[in-house]
């Protein structure tokens, strides 16, 4: 019996980053209160506030959770060489974290101009400045440079934009990441597409 609290608390934290983010995505989040979160989950605004103070709480444990495979694959990635192999990894590793983390994506999608203002819109813009680092040579000229953001950015609005498109959801990611491999390719080694 002293075992069964942690293992609920655990489970009703999940629960409130589930329910908060899907409220987030779908009212906005400055409409969504901690009262309707709470109203959501069938739960006291007090039992919610045991575990997170505020929305930015809430979001920013959503965002730690989710982001986590990011900061395992730039720790992994500062440590390898810069071949064509490690950067094509690097993307793929990078795709199976966005689908990982597909609804957080969908919340900052619906909520960009709140995200810039949170301190999670300027983790991701250095996460993503971090991980075009590790896919681009140091001295790239600037359409190389280009490329190698374009591709991250393909990524991103690959997940997004063909969210509502007919299809296997693995083939539309499989075939994001193709589009990311090609450019980071180019951008490696200009001499290997016209």
């Amino acid at each position: 019996m002293g075992s069964t609290p942690q293992p609920r608390r655990g489970n009703t934290r999940q629960r409130i980053q589930d329910v908060a983010l899907d409220l987030f995505a779908e009212q906005g989040y400055e409409k969504t209160s901690l009262r309707e979160i709470a109203e959501q989950l069938q739960v006291t605004k007090a039992a919610l506030y045991y575990h997170f103070k505020t929305k930015e709480d809430i979001l920013n444990s959503v965002f730690d959770d989710l982001n986590r495979p990011v900061e395992e694959l730039i720790t992994w990635g500062k440590e390898q060489p810069r071949t064509l192999e490690t950067k094509v990894e690097i993307l793929v590793r990078y795709s199976n974290a966005l689908d990982a983390a597909a609804p957080l994506f969908r919340f900052m999608q619906e909520n960009q101009a709140t995200v810039r203002e949170l301190s999670i819109g300027h983790t991701i813009k250095h996460r993503v400045i971090e991980l075009v680092d590790l896919i681009k040579e140091p001295d790239a000229p600037l359409a190389d440079q280009v490329r190698c953001f374009t591709a991250l950015f393909a990524m991103h609005a690959g997940m997004l934009a063909l969210r509502d498109a007919e299809g296997d959801p693995e083939e539309k990611r499989r075939a994001t990441l193709e589009v990311a491999v090609e450019l980071v390719t180019r951008a490696h080694d200009p001499g290997s597409a016209a």
